[in-house]
């Protein structure tokens, strides 16, 4: 499921950089949203794919406070950006004929600029009480279930959900894999 996620936001990202008539601010926040599914499963699945082959649930305490930083850190990324999204498509079905004035290239930068650092100010605190309260209730099996399934079900859904059901990424798609297909060396 990891490599799914990584391979899979990969492709999405390198689909919206290759094809020029995806350089629009709706791909260009897609994009985003993809590095940070890669950033978001790989703060704590690595460790966790380790701790499982090595039979061991040992963290040290600055690597604990790294991991729920970052994590932290990816998962209000994540929602600021959904946010963003949601008003690019509210400005492009709203004011459709302002669009591309509206949602210039500079306020596109500022938009994602403002999602980075709104990083952990807003989620910090209430992340950290849910993670509190998970370890007060000793309930470690539904513990680890939710940690998996928002940890790695979730950035590995976002390519399929955000991306592949829409039209314009899965031409890109088939015009740059059958395109190099096609000119392959075997062909």
């Amino acid at each position: 499921m990891y490599l799914i996620t990584v391979f899979g936001n990969l492709l999405i990202i390198l689909v919206i950089i290759l094809c020029s008539h995806l350089h629009t601010p709706t791909y260009f926040f897609l994009s985003n949203l993809s590095f940070v599914d890669i950033c978001f499963a790989s703060t704590r699945v690595p460790k966790m794919l380790v701790n499982i082959q090595a039979k061991s649930k040992v963290i040290t305490y600055a690597g604990c406070i790294t991991q729920m930083y970052f994590f932290i850190h990816f998962v209000g990324l994540d929602s600021f950006l959904l946010t963003v999204m949601a008003y690019d498509r509210f400005v492009a079905i709203c004011h459709p004929l302002y669009y591309t004035v509206i949602m210039n290239p500079q306020l596109c930068g500022v938009l994602v600029l403002v999602s980075w650092i709104m990083i952990v100010s807003l989620f910090y605190r209430m992340s950290l009480g849910v993670y509190l309260s998970l370890a007060a209730s000793h309930n470690s099996h539904s513990g680890a279930i939710a940690s998996v399934m928002y940890t790695v079900v979730t950035p590995m859904l976002n390519p399929f959900i955000y991306s592949l059901r829409n039209k314009d990424i899965k031409r890109a798609l088939k015009n740059s894999l059958g395109g190099k297909l096609e000119k392959g060396p075997l062909s």
